[in-house]
């Protein structure tokens, strides 16, 4: 094999990572240069969990400061599950605003808009995660599993975000207008959500419900960042997770890209 043979793939290469890098930075700077994203993204989120914790937490666990504990681990995977929505929502506006078209003209990178997109997205869920964190160090919340632990079921949070980023991002893609995707893109999320142990332990929900709680991805997750930042058993639910990341990206990043390759 020639130098020249292997330097066409590498030259490749850097130019999918630079227009990826271009059509990233142009997503964070939209975000931030729009205040009612800024808002839905940091305030709401804040907002929510001050709220599940003071309002629900005497109830559920008769002691705020008690149910903050289960509450903040879950919510990190609320959050990045919610967040996803907002990349359908994006997607279809630059879809229907004629964005998409004019990047396609130019000499780019076919894949670096999908994938430039789902990165600036990664780095929104890095941001909220530890955001929230923040809030719920300052309201109680204490990491009892050590640094690495909790480093990893952070991370783990924003990896289950980037795998849910590409189902938003087909439904983005497949709807027709920004209302549809609105509605598309959250709609679904709400029952995956709430019917797993993010808020309450599973087993203190009807029979019925309990069998779907039991194999949602999102309680898989969530049991192994709780375990990760409280202590306990970690890799029956782990693995658990990491199939269901692995499973999502599997089947949503080739019919992600599919679709957007035949957009006419």
């Amino acid at each position: 094999m020639t130098d020249s043979s292997i330097a066409v793939p590498r030259q490749k290469l850097v130019w999918v990572i630079k227009d990826t890098l271009t059509v990233a930075r142009r997503n964070v700077l939209r975000f931030l240069r729009l205040p009612r994203l800024l808002v839905f993204s940091t305030i709401q989120p804040v907002m929510l969990l001050l709220l599940f914790t003071y309002v629900f937490g005497g109830a559920i666990a008769d002691d705020a400061a008690a149910y903050i504990q289960f509450l903040l681990p879950g919510f990190l995977i609320q959050i990045v599950v919610f967040g996803s929505s907002q990349t359908a929502v994006g997607l279809a506006e630059d879809l229907s605003g004629g964005l998409i078209d004019r990047f396609r003209s130019l000499p780019m990178s076919r894949p670096a808009f999908l994938a430039g997109r789902t990165l600036a997205d990664t780095g929104r869920y890095v941001f909220l995660v530890a955001l929230i964190v923040g809030i719920g160090s300052a309201i109680g919340f204490r990491f009892q599993n050590g640094a690495l632990p909790a480093v990893g079921g952070a991370l783990l949070a924003v990896s289950f975000g980037f795998a849910f980023t590409w189902i938003t991002a087909y439904i983005g893609i497949i709807s027709k207008d920004v209302e549809t995707a609105q509605v598309a893109g959250f709609v679904w999320i709400f029952p995956i959500v709430f019917a797993s142990s993010m808020f309450v332990p599973v087993d203190t929900m009807p029979g019925w419900l309990q069998a779907f709680a039991r194999s949602n991805p999102v309680t898989f997750t969530v049991d192994t960042v709780r375990t990760l930042s409280l202590g306990g058993a970690i890799w029956n639910n782990l693995w658990k997770s990491l199939v269901s990341i692995g499973g999502i990206l599997l089947v949503f990043v080739p019919l992600t890209v599919d679709r957007y390759r035949r957009i006419p």
